[in-house]
């Protein structure tokens, strides 16, 4: 029989599993609020740029603006407190950085390191790409054995025949 389509229990069901959805859903997504002073609308501007392009530190790939850690608030608290202070974003920059790690920055510098995390494993591809050719060419550039001449095969016949276990009830 099944389900009726307008049953009281299925209504009742849907209604709690569609306000709950929303209910968890929007807090989810609930973006951080934080309302601080600014001197001017430029320090607002340093503020929002700083938290956009630093990376919350406990968080999966996320920014200081975005996340809702702890942690995140203590540094947007930290931001803010060195651009109320007057610090410009490249100080502000290497605070960070000197205390966390590049890590913190969203877009580190372009180092040796960088380079090598990025192009690395392109690098591996193709290095594995360039061996499997040289090793399939030498295989088909690789001598080929002669064939046997008369007096081999008739030595390898009788090997054969002479080899222990051999059967030689024909």
């Amino acid at each position: 029989m099944g389900i009726k389509m307008h049953s009281p229990r299925l209504l009742s069901f849907t209604f709690f599993f569609l306000f709950f959805t929303m209910i968890l859903g929007n807090a989810a997504n609930a973006s951080v609020f934080e309302p601080r002073d600014f001197a001017n609308p430029a320090q607002e501007g340093r503020y929002k740029t700083l938290i956009e392009e630093l990376r919350c530190l406990v968080c999966q790939n996320q920014s200081l603006a975005d996340s809702n850690a702890e942690l995140a608030a203590d540094l947007r608290r930290e931001v803010y407190d060195m651009v109320a202070s007057g610090a410009d974003e490249e100080a502000v920059k290497e605070f960070m950085v000197s205390r966390y790690s590049e890590y913190v920055l969203y877009r580190p510098p372009v180092t040796i390191t960088t380079l090598l995390l990025w192009a690395g494993p392109f690098l591996f591809a193709l290095a594995g790409l360039v061996i499997l050719i040289v090793r399939v060419r030498r295989r088909a550039f690789a001598p080929t054995s002669a064939p046997l001449s008369d007096h081999e095969e008739k030595r390898l016949a009788e090997m054969l025949m002479d080899a222990p276990g051999k059967d030689t009830r024909g």
